[in-house]
């Protein structure tokens, strides 16, 4: 099946989106923290120094910020709490002074659906003695309040927008207590949806696997919750899926980024790519999907933008 007869057969999934397609809007978001299995597998120290910024990683981050900007857009980022403790974040500094949004990626990378203290954090889970006395709602939002006061005073930030560690099914639609924790924060949009989607392991997708990553644009897309926070979805497929999750080989991502960038380019939909400098710049140091990316939104006549105008398509729920 060529890319012609893939895009139609797949026109239909998932609920049109409008009688006359907008232009597309492509956003390229970046959370800046370490990943588990990189840059080797078997590495799992991360999981309890998500900030410890290596130097590798700030090195892709600083390059595809500069890489996008040449093209014409930017790129969003989102920042752990604990990158600010590092002793040096001039590269962090620079970045938002070149124009790229920086937003809150929590402290410690907390799960902020976690229901129970162990939950929380696997750092909390080994030091349980660092929030003892407090809540789990407190922790968390200390989490979040402690990296924005981070990012003003260390860098001289103001975070640009919330996404959660790890993207959620439902996103936050069952935690209403949590939406308005965010508002309370002076959060007007958060990213924490990430629809399910097929995915092969250590084999090539096949044309049913792209139909169903295709087929999750749809659910990608920004609404309104009830509480009026808005959600601005991660596009799959993420990297740390493709590559962490599935093992998947560079040019096996690539069709499916290409795939579903065409098919909300057809749909006027938005597309909110999603990587890790930490987990993208192992797999692909030259750079081959941010390319692929800029090139698509150059051709649709468009150019990277930032997560704000993508909440400027939200839906009511």
């Amino acid at each position: 099946m060529n890319r012609r007869q893939f895009l139609a057969a797949t026109a239909c999934a998932g609920p049109v989106l409008a009688a006359k397609p907008r232009p597309i809007l492509i956003a390229i978001t970046l959370d800046l923290e370490m990943s588990r299995h990189y840059p080797q597998r078997g590495i799992t120290k991360w999981d309890y120094e998500k900030g410890n910024l290596d130097a590798t990683t700030k090195a892709y981050t600083v390059a595809v910020c500069e890489r996008v900007k040449k093209r014409g857009g930017l790129v969003h980022n989102f920042c752990v709490g604990r990158v600010l403790e590092q002793p040096n974040v001039d590269w962090l500094k620079a970045i938002a002074a070149a124009g790229h949004p920086v937003g809150n990626h929590t402290y410690d990378h907390v799960n902020v659906l976690a229901k129970k203290p162990e939950d929380i954090q696997y750092r909390f889970r080994a030091a349980p003695w660092l929030i003892r006395g407090k809540s789990t709602t407190e922790v968390i939002r200390e989490n979040i309040s402690q990296t924005t006061l981070a990012m003003k005073e260390r860098a001289g930030i103001t975070p640009d927008g919330f996404r959660t560690p790890g993207g959620f099914r439902g996103g936050l639609k069952d935690r209403p207590d949590i939406q308005k924790m965010l508002l309370k924060e002076g959060f007007k949009w958060c990213s924490s949806h990430y629809p399910p989607h097929p995915l092969t392991r250590e084999a090539k997708p096949t044309a049913k696997v792209l139909e169903g990553i295709v087929a999750a644009q749809a659910n990608a897309q920004p609404w309104v919750y009830p509480s009026g926070l808005i959600e601005v979805p991660m596009s799959p497929i993420s990297d740390v899926t493709g590559f962490r999750s599935g093992r998947w080989k560079l040019d096996w991502y690539l069709d499916a980024i290409r795939l579903s960038i065409e098919w909300c380019i057809a749909h006027g939909a938005v597309y909110d790519y999603l990587a890790h400098p930490s987990c993208l710049g192992v797999v692909d140091p030259k750079f081959r999907v941010i390319d692929l990316i800029c090139d698509l939104a150059e051709k649709a006549g468009t150019s990277i933008v930032n997560l704000n105008q993508l909440a400027q398509r939200a839906k009511p729920s």
